[in-house]
């Protein structure tokens, strides 16, 4: 049995979450896909990778090293699927503005494959919450922007959406919610709720909510995502929030599940933003492909 691609995205997405359901969220598929593919994975090995319990899956000593190996594959596959055309090299400034889910959550890792691909573009980065970017762009301080661009409202801009993230439930490990077979907002309502605040999170949820009879019991409205993952860890309270900005561990070293919930609940978009009519420089044009590339095309 040869081994694939497809295998080591799913044994590395479930050794870093440590549970198979939420490499399954992760990966937007089903649960079973996770679990025959890693199973094919030991059986091409000839050991096993995991040693699985209640809690979820661990590394075995064999694990821990192949991890080492799939790390280096898929980076050696990343770097050969360059894009069309970056050997001629996009050249020029391009002022780029972003808000601060996106540079935390999201650009880093983007700007750095940019870098590599596009070694003589210079890009350089500003965090501004949504209304300074949009104020920012139609006044021409900001070439383009990488933004939340669900949020955005002023009609002289053009957008171009690129990515989604699936928005869950957070809960504490153990949660009494975590037993039922479907979780509403109803029964969300009757938590105690961690309200995100930053990059107009408050605003978004509330715009879901209002489409229920329903309301969050908000005990706390915070601009940091480290302390809701604390609260929620803790078990102080629940949250809906994105995959983006999921991980499975707060700082203390609790853990944190996630839950599909019933009600339709709106992806988190994140795109490009630029003034409407503005000329498309290279290091514009070479932003919008780079971006088009990682997530139209087929990969």
């Amino acid at each position: 049995m040869s081994l694939t691609l497809r295998q080591l995205k799913y044994f590395v997405a479930a050794a870093e979450l440590g549970q198979i359901s939420q490499a399954a969220i992760q990966l937007n598929i089903s649960q079973s896909a996770v679990t025959a593919a890693i199973r094919e994975l030991e059986q091409t090995v000839g050991s096993a990778l995991f040693e699985r319990g209640a809690a979820g899956v661990t590394l075995t000593p064999t694990g821990r090293g192949f991890l080492n190996h799939a790390y280096t594959i898929l980076a050696s596959v990343d770097e050969a699927l360059r894009m069309p055309g970056a050997a001629e090299g996009a050249q020029g400034r391009l002022l780029l503005a972003a808000s601060y889910t996106v540079i935390g959550y999201f650009l880093p890792y983007h700007l750095h494959r940019l870098a590599q691909l596009q070694p003589q573009l210079d890009i350089q980065l500003h965090e501004l919450n949504r209304n300074a970017i949009e104020e920012g762009l139609i006044a021409h301080r900001y070439d383009m922007a990488v933004l939340l661009t669900s949020n955005v409202v002023n009609p002289d801009l053009a957008v171009e959406h690129f990515f989604g993230s699936p928005r869950r439930l957070w809960v504490a490990a153990g949660h009494r919610l975590l037993s039922r077979d479907t979780v509403t907002l109803e029964d969300v309502s009757h938590e105690p709720f961690i309200m995100l605040t930053v990059d107009e999170a408050a605003h978004t949820a509330l715009r879901y909510w209002s489409d229920t009879p329903f309301r969050p019991d908000v005990r706390l409205r915070t601009s940091s995502v480290e302390a809701v993952r604390s609260m929620v860890a803790n078990g102080s309270g629940v949250a809906v929030l994105s995959d983006m900005v999921y991980r499975p561990w707060s700082l203390e070293g609790r853990r944190i599940e996630t839950i599909q919930l019933k009600d339709p609940i709106p992806p988190m978009h994140i795109g490009l933003a630029w003034r409407k009519g503005a000329e498309i420089t290279p290091a514009m044009q070479a932003m919008r492909d780079y971006f088009r590339h990682a997530y139209a095309l087929p990969r």
